[in-house]
């Protein structure tokens, strides 16, 4: 019997088939999106190529594939079970505008079962489900008329919009799509419609790989046409996958986990699965939001970052493991994953970890006292963070009964509240081109040029955020900028502004750029070949140079009256600057 397939191995297979069908082979986009307001974390593979989604040229061609790192919390409280993950990697592949339905779903197919270049899967386990129509677009009987060609006919179910149509949110890229599912155990055969969806529901065949066609557009929630190219965007869970080839029946049971549950267990007091396995969960997706530049903190990324430890910590105590054992689990991880990902080795990492975990106890402690005086449940899970599970533990040593009907129901309307506003934040949808938003994005460039002339030259950009209202940028410098040096910066870039210089963008090698000193992010990994924008005058004399994809200008004079709304600390040794445009 042949030794299954590594996580590592299924990385690098899948890339490595893909590239030798002609497709360049993209670096992970870091998980925090960049200059993208409508979401926290990058979800999906496709996030970080809307633009070229939508039409723009991508410098390293039209056939791509990479493994993108995903945080997704919407199913937190599903971690545990068999297969739900806060972090996950997706392996994708993309045609823009290239190839279409056939290529993918012969690749795809081929992927799966060649026992040669892919992961040699049972073609018998296989089904496949497709869009079954409605008034936004026909039943997709070309994806049916490709699929017999490998699996027959009655191993293909259609399926409503809600399971066959993918979308990133309210505006966007869009399409159909075709599943395929794989027969965990391998005993289910042939199968009726609703035998299918009853499989499907009891967990009992799983997903495994995703294709979207995309051609049509999505504005404020509506299908509103075709877009200018034929798209192809493709997805399998990295874990899920490895699961399924290493013949096990939960995610956990891979190479992936195992090491790390194991350590967990030979530390633990009181051991069982479902805590050992939040913890893992939750351990890794902070290693890496903290490798991508993420802190805890009370807002946005950082929010749900400490949310995570937190629960990891909560989970901790009850398995009786020591103070800062997260450090170390954390330190495993960063092992595991140290070829394909070199900054989850940074040690900075667990001590970011053990320094939240000693916050959180001295929340704790406070919490504590506050339980002795009769604070009611409510108030202590919402204002010190004090779990309802440890509340009802101390309740029932005092012989106190907590009425957890009346607490469900009070968390339900504080979470539906905090969603309600969060959805209000991040709508969905993806990194939007609008006018005011392309303005911003050329003045951060401007913006962030002035402050090395203005301020100084070891000035790079940490972090940065656009929407349609005003530009973030984070940088590093370790003081606050006087008053004076703000006027300066302000005065420098309205006088580029009003300079009318050129906004060019320029396709070359990396190596290329970063010997023009182009400016990159902090953090982010680049392809081979990069977009460089440059902002010059008519003499070619450059102001500003930086790696970029996003929406530009094609000359400054477009953008405005800048003006600098606030200038404040983000953490330690880094700055940040808030600006509009007028």
């Amino acid at each position: 019997m042949t030794k299954a397939l590594t996580s590592s191995e299924i990385r690098a297979r899948f890339l490595d088939f893909f590239a030798k069908r002609g497709h360049a082979i993209l670096p992970s986009a870091s998980l925090v999106p960049k200059n993208d307001p409508s979401v926290l974390f990058n979800t999906a593979g496709m996030q970080p190529l809307v633009p070229y989604l939508m039409g723009e040229s991508h410098p390293s061609g039209k056939r791509l594939a990479s493994a993108q790192k995903c945080v997704r919390t919407g199913d937190i409280d599903e971690v545990g079970d068999n297969r739900h993950l806060t972090f996950f990697e997706m392996l994708g592949n993309w045609s823009l505008g290239d190839y279409f339905k056939e290529d993918a779903i012969a690749w795809s197919y081929e992927f799966l079962t060649s026992a040669d270049e892919g992961l040699g899967l049972d073609p018998v386990r296989l089904y496949v489900t497709v869009f079954e129509g409605d008034e936004d677009a026909s039943r997709d009987m070309e994806a049916v008329e490709i699929w017999k060609q490998y699996i027959p006919e009655h191993r293909i179910y259609f399926l409503p919009k809600k399971n066959n149509w993918w979308s990133p949110g309210d505006n966007g890229p869009c399409g159909p799509d075709t599943e395929m599912f794989y027969d965990i155990a391998g005993t289910l055969g042939d199968m009726t419609h609703e035998e299918f969806v009853a499989a499907d529901d009891a967990g009992k065949v799983v997903e495994i790989w995703n294709d979207v066609f995309m051609e049509y557009e999505k504005k404020e929630g509506q299908v509103m046409g075709k877009l200018s190219q034929k798209n192809v965007d493709t997805g399998s869970g990295l874990e899920r996958i490895t699961m399924i080839v290493q013949g096990k029946t939960t995610v956990f049971e891979t190479d992936v986990f195992a090491p790390v549950l194991a350590q967990i267990q030979d530390a633990a007091e009181k051991y069982d699965d479902q805590g050992a396995r939040i913890i893992a969960d939750h351990v890794r997706s902070a290693l890496f939001l903290i490798a991508d530049g993420v802190l805890p903190g009370s807002k946005d990324q950082g929010y749900i970052l400490r949310r995570l430890i937190r629960r990891a910590v909560m989970r901790s105590r009850t398995l009786g493991l020591r103070a800062h054992f997260l450090a170390d689990i954390a330190a495993l991880f960063g092992e595991l994953y140290k070829d394909a990902y070199p900054e989850a080795l940074d040690v900075s990492i667990g001590a970011s970890i053990s320094h939240e975990e000693d916050k959180f106890t001295r929340t704790l402690e406070a919490g504590l006292k506050e339980f002795e005086k009769g604070t009611d449940p409510f108030i202590l899970a919402t204002t010190y963070g004090f779990p309802i599970e440890l509340t009802e533990e101390l309740a029932r040593e005092k012989g106190i009964e907590i009425d957890r009907g009346a607490f469900d129901s009070q968390m339900k309307a504080h979470q539906d509240a905090s969603r309600a506003g969060a959805e209000q934040k991040f709508k969905g949808g993806l990194a939007n081109s609008s006018e005011q938003t392309t303005k911003l994005h050329t003045a951060h460039h401007l913006l962030l040029a002035a402050l090395q002339e203005v301020v100084s030259p070891d000035i790079h950009q940490k972090g940065s955020n656009i929407t349609d209202e005003r530009l973030r940028i984070d940088f590093n410098f370790d003081r606050k900028l006087t008053a004076e040096e703000l006027q300066k910066v302000e005065e420098l870039v309205n006088e580029k502004i009003r300079e009318d210089l050129t906004v060019t963008r320029r396709e070359m090698p990396r190596e290329e750029a970063e010997k023009l000193g182009a400016e990159m992010e902090f953090g982010t990994k680049y392809p081979d070949i990069v977009s460089v924008y440059m902002i010059h005058d008519e003499h070619d004399k450059i102001f500003s140079k930086e790696f970029c994809g996003g929406p530009h200008v094609t000359h400054t004079g477009l953008i405005g009256t800048f003006k600098i709304q606030k200038e404040e600390a983000s953490s330690a040794g880094i700055r940040r600057i808030k600006a509009t445009i007028a």
